[in-house]
């Protein structure tokens, strides 16, 4: 496997984005891996790799570099209520159309390395950055064939870049896997979700993982389960194969 962590100018500066990949057998299909709200983290780093090693280019940025925040975990300590406000400040400060120009500026990086398949690439975001997977997948139709949102929240708002209608303008295959035990994302919103998706040209499909929380893939969360979160990895990974090879 070749790592490496660069600066990829952005229309507001550099995203530090951790990009991993094969050494062999390239060029490799493109993922853009967005992060959850608790930010870049090793264990983050470590889920890209186990989807670099099925032969994918993976790129996870930072989508905190506005705030001047790497990880979280070097800031300052705070008691847990104030750190997590702190997070959602941070939150706060992204919009869809700034990741997008985010990730625009990601595949201009991607398409002039050598390693990354110029083909059909694939999105997946956890938390927070479900509805950027989604969103990328709507702006760029020609080039997303796979979309994957783990857990994502705000699918389904009155904004008219929300997910449930950024859907319609996809070409890609959506995969939306959602936790039973979830108060960021009601059974209200996933059921709206569904609906919503009905009649698309373009296969899509959400799943309820049923009696888990939101969190529930994250190895280091308390609300971990490891046999979701091993269904989670096989379907996004049979999604990759289908759509992307």
């Amino acid at each position: 496997m070749i790592e490496q962590t660069v600066e990829i100018p952005t229309k507001d500066g550099a995203t530090t984005t951790f990009i991993v990949h094969p050494d062999r057998g390239g060029p490799h299909p493109l993922i853009l891996f967005f992060m959850d709200a608790p930010g870049i983290r090793e264990e983050l780093r470590d889920m890209a790799r186990r989807i670099a090693s099925a032969g994918y280019y993976v790129m996870l940025p930072n989508l905190y570099y506005r705030s001047g925040v790497m990880e979280l975990a070097d800031l300052p300590p705070l008691p847990e209520d104030e750190a997590r406000q702190r997070m959602y400040g941070f939150m706060g400060e992204l919009s869809i159309p700034l990741v997008m120009d985010d990730a625009d500026s990601l595949m201009d990086f991607a398409d002039r390395d050598r390693a990354a398949s110029p083909g059909a690439a694939g999105t997946l975001g956890y938390c927070m950055s479900g509805q950027y997977a989604i969103a990328a997948a709507a702006r760029h139709p020609e080039r997303f064939n796979a979309a994957a949102s783990i857990y994502g929240v705000q699918l389904v708002t009155d904004r008219a870049d929300s997910p449930h209608r950024a859907a319609e303008r996809a070409k890609a295959e959506l995969y939306f896997a959602c936790a039973e035990k979830d108060r960021f994302v009601p059974l209200e919103m996933v059921e709206a979700l569904d609906q919503a998706l009905n009649g698309r040209a373009s296969p899509a499909e959400v799943e309820i993982y049923p009696g888990v929380e939101h969190g529930f893939a994250f190895p280091q969360r308390v609300v971990y389960h490891k046999a979701s979160a091993e269904r989670h990895w096989e379907r996004i990974l049979s999604l990759y194969r289908r759509r992307l090879r």
